[in-house]
């Protein structure tokens, strides 16, 4: 899949995501004045990107919406559309299945993220338009901006920020705010 050019409008603000020199799972992201520490996939980036394969695509994304899980936080004001995780919302990962890189409902047998997690992860989920629009089978899925495991552990190719810093970021982020990752 061809990405389009990273060309952020008047109308929409870019968040940068650099890796962070010594530290393979970990980046900076760069937004609104303030550097704030991130984890990212377990794999590092890749240009390459592959189901399974744990790396951060280095690509210009959008954030299309997110999910918060009502019964844990309040967030703060945000011009991004956020909704409450339903109780029975997945996230299907089956490459071979027509929802493939789409919410569904469970129950749902195909292979699947369960958006209301245990841990606090998902508690602000913020949805990114990687293998979005125009599906690719196999091209990745579940690419998340989301709440960090404590000390930063690496995730399966999402970007994670603590809580306070997911706090400040909403309150600057929108529908069509640019997440650049950078090699």
């Amino acid at each position: 899949m061809r990405r389009k050019p990273f060309k952020p409008s008047n109308s929409a603000s870019a968040i940068l995501v650099r890796r962070k020199p010594g530290h393979p799972c970990r980046a900076l992201v760069t937004c609104f004045g303030r550097t704030e520490e991130a984890a990212i996939g377990r794999s590092g980036m890749t240009s390459r990107k592959r189901e399974g394969d744990g790396a951060t695509p280095i690509a210009a994304m959008r954030l299309v919406g997110g999910y918060v899980r009502g019964d844990r936080i309040t967030p703060p004001p945000s011009a991004l559309p956020l909704r409450v995780t339903p109780k029975d919302l997945l996230w299907c990962d089956a490459p071979g299945n027509a929802s493939y890189n789409r919410p569904v409902r469970g129950p749902f047998r195909p292979s699947h993220e369960k958006m209301r997690r245990e841990d606090d992860l998902y508690d602000i989920c913020l949805v990114m338009d990687w293998n979005f629009r125009s599906r690719r089978r196999n091209g990745g899925s579940a690419i998340f901006f989301h709440l960090a495991k404590p000390g930063y552990a690496p995730t399966e190719g999402c970007i994670a920020v603590s809580l306070p810093a997911m706090q400040r970021l909403l309150k600057a982020m929108r529908r069509g705010t640019w997440v650049r990752v950078t090699g």
